[in-house]
Order: structure tokens, then sequence, then C-alpha cells
């Protein structure tokens, strides 16, 4: 019998792709892990880690940590370095074989040229650079009671969908959020007529569970059946040639100092003020998209819908007003300090420390401060 992607019935689990370079897991792996974890939980069913390469069953153990009930792993010479040809086949032949109802995969750089190819292959729908992900309509009406401008009257409603004419249930489909229009409207979608649902996810969106031995132990290590050769493929890699760019690693940081709208009357004095404070900090220094569409710093240093969501243990923000794009970069990070002349400004509404002034002034009374406060110890 044929691939049917119209047989909602016959799919089940949710498998999460699970991108590895030289041999090492990328931090969204893990970050999908986590997430997939509570999806496949909201649906009953198991958690599985799809795994190409040649010689990475090795890591198949660790995703296990992180909640997969199983990995699939998939390892032949031609997958040792990643070519859309060879990844796609081998993971459509995969997919079509064992049926997951929901694939999801990082918005990484390989991410996003995988993901499109499968999903046109498969002939089913993928919603790209997801940020928030929901099966369970309690816990989804939640999230769009606090992040939408919906009436609640219309979320309470939203049990059904109209489809081809028909209502249909929405209550087992993966409710996938993306932003729009620049970041100006969130948009919700779901793919009620064909599986598996697919979505590539942002980087840095999703929390990292804490790694779990005994998971890690129980997990279980499939080798699926697939074919693969050199006829399969349309290009050769010849050579990786790796160039070194030293780009800010948001993601990663404990601390950040943003800067604003608020530091053009001296936009190189207020980047070198916060790149003092991060520097005392050992953190990084990070950007509102209006600072980066101005070129004022690079793209890597955005923070916000269009940028990197972010959870670093302190997070200050100079001159940042707090647009709805920004603070849904940042609002989950575990300290929130905001200094802004305006003291109306949004990003006090979620600011655990707040100051009213000017970032010139009140910014080196930060920097000596923690300056002296190290000194002291």
């Amino acid at each position: 019998m044929g691939f049917n992607n119209t047989d909602l019935a016959a799919f089940k689990d949710v498998w999460v792709f699970c991108e590895q370079r030289d041999g090492k897991l990328m931090p969204t792996d893990l970050e999908l892990m986590s997430e997939g974890r509570r999806l496949a939980d909201e649906l009953g069913v198991d958690l599985c880690g799809l795994l190409l390469g040649d010689g990475v069953e090795s890591l198949a153990k660790e995703l296990g940590g992180y909640g997969a009930d199983k990995v699939y792993v998939c390892e032949h010479p031609l997958l040792k370095v990643y070519t859309t040809d060879a990844y796609a086949k081998v993971i459509c032949q995969v997919i079509e074989e064992l049926k997951p109802e929901a694939f999801l995969i990082g918005a990484t750089n390989i991410g996003r040229d995988l993901g499109p190819r499968c999903a046109a292959r498969l002939h089913t729908g993928l919603c790209a650079d997801c940020t928030h992900l929901d099966v369970d309509m309690g816990i989804y009406k939640q999230f769009l009671h606090e992040a939408s401008t919906l009436e609640d009257g219309r979320i309470e409603g939203l049990n059904t969908a109209m489809v081809l004419g028909e209502r249909h249930d929405v209550s087992r489909d993966l409710k996938m959020t993306r932003p729009a229009f620049g970041g100006h409207l969130m948009a919700s979608i779901i793919c009620p007529r064909f599986r598996p649902t697919m979505a590539t996810v942002r980087p840095g969106v999703m929390k990292k569970r804490p790694y779990d031995e005994a998971k890690a132990a129980a997990c279980q290590i499939v080798k699926p059946a697939f074919e693969l050769s050199e006829a399969d493929m349309q290009t050769e890699v010849t050579e990786v040639v790796k160039a070194a760019k030293k780009l800010v690693d948001l993601i990663g940081a404990d601390f950040i100092v943003s800067v604003g709208r608020g530091i053009s009357k001296d936009v190189e004095g207020g980047i070198k003020l916060a790149e003092e404070l991060a520097e005392e900090l050992g953190g990084v220094v990070g950007g509102s998209r209006a600072v980066i569409d101005s070129g004022w710093l690079s793209a890597d240093h955005q923070v916000g819908q269009t940028g990197k969501t972010v959870h670093p243990k302190v997070y200050i923000a100079l001159g940042i007003s707090g647009a709805i794009q920004h603070k849904a970069g940042m609002q989950d990070s575990e300290c929130i300090i905001a200094v802004n002349k305006n003291e109306t400004a949004p990003i006090f509404e979620i600011a655990d420390y707040g100051i009213c002034g000017d970032l010139f002034k009140v910014t080196p009374m930060l920097t000596e401060a923690i300056r002296a406060a190290k000194a002291a110890k």
C-alpha cells in the first residue's frame, strides 16, 4: 500500500530531526527534544529522534536524556556531510514507512533548506520559523489570552476550524505560531488535512529541560531500513571550508546588555557604554530591531521576534521602549533591568527593576557599582 498522507489515523508519534555537524549535536536538537516531550505528552504518544550521519549512533543516548523515548539512527557514508539530496531522500523514506504525526526541525541553515524539500516530497504543510507550539487546547487558549489581542469570547470559541466547507475539530492538531509581516503580526497555523504536520522552529525559543540519566539509559535505538546510493545524489561535496567569523552568542549568554533607539544622540558612545557594562558582567551586547535596521550593530546582535529569543540570567535594556516584538524575545529572562527616560515605556511592564533616567548617566553608574562590588569581594 502506498503512502497516504490524508489517512490521519495511520500517523502517530512526535519526531524531531536531530542535526549533527562533525559528530556533535546542535543545541537546537536539545531544545526541540524538550519541547517535543511536552507535545508528545499532550498527545499521549512517543517522542522520537531522527539522527542521520556516519558513525553517529553514540549520540543517540544523549537525546534520550532530554526526552526521547526512541531514536531512529540512519548511518551511511553518503550521510557524513550534509547534502539536500541524500538527507531529504532518507528522511522521506523513513517517514513514509513509520508515519509520524508531527515532525519538528530546527530553523538552522540546514533546517531551513531541508524542511521545505521534505514537505514538498511528502505533499504536506510546513510552518516555518515557529516561535511557539501547542496541541492541548487549554494550554493554547491560555497562550492566546496572554499573548494576543483577540477577545476572550473568540479565544474560547476556537475549538473547530472550517476546512473545505466543513467543521474540523482542531483539538489534536499542532498549533504552530510564528511572526509575520516583520513581527507586527503573530499567526497561528494548523495543518488539518495532511500528515505529518511539519514545523521549523527558531533556535533559542524553546527551553532545554534538565538532562535525565535514567531517561537516557532507557532510550531505545532503532536502525530503520533505507536505500541510498551515489545515483541519488545530484551534487558532490568536494571540500568543506570553514570561515572564522566571530559572532555574538546571545542565546548562550548569561548576561546581556541591549541598546535601543535611546542611544541615537550618541550612537558610538551608547554602544561603548553597553560594551563596558557587558564586559564587567562577563556578558554580551544585544540590540533592538531599530538599532540593527539603522546599521548601528550587526544582525547577530538582534533580540526579538525577528532576531534571537534569549533567556539570560540578567537582561539589561538601555534606551529600549519595549515594543511587543522585542519583549517577545527576552521576556523570559530571569531578571530584567530597564533604563529609559520615558516612565510610561512598555519595557517597565515586564522589568523586575526599572530606572527612569538618561542611559548616558545611569549606565556609567551601574558599571562603576558592579566594578566596586567585584573589587570588594
